[in-house]
């Protein structure tokens, strides 16, 4: 996981799957950047390949956290048939802004 550090948003690149096996280590990460002071967050999907229900929560967890600081949350670069499909059935862009899904 690479992570690009600028005034106005931070940049997290993600690989692999985001599910129960890795969803703590990305809570983790996620948690020490807003703690941090880091409000504005952008997670970039290019090299994710799935995701599941515990990656999901954490999705909406970061997203209500950083909502309540005034930051947001936003993905981009979801390259990945399946993740999009699965952030289409459950309305995600309803809720965070992902780009090129509405």
């Amino acid at each position: 996981m690479k992570i690009e550090k600028s005034s106005n948003e931070t940049i997290m690149h993600l690989e692999g799957k985001i599910d129960i096996s890795t969803a703590d280590d990305f809570k983790n990460k996620v948690t020490s950047l807003i703690d941090e002071g880091i409000y504005h967050i952008c997670l970039d999907f290019s090299q994710v390949s799935g995701i599941d229900s515990s990656g999901l929560g954490k999705l909406l967890l970061f997203q209500k956290q950083l909502s309540e600081k005034g930051g947001k949350l936003r993905i981009r670069n979801v390259t990945s048939e399946y993740v999009k499909k699965i952030f289409s059935l459950v309305h995600l862009y309803k809720v965070i802004e992902i780009e090129g899904l509405s």
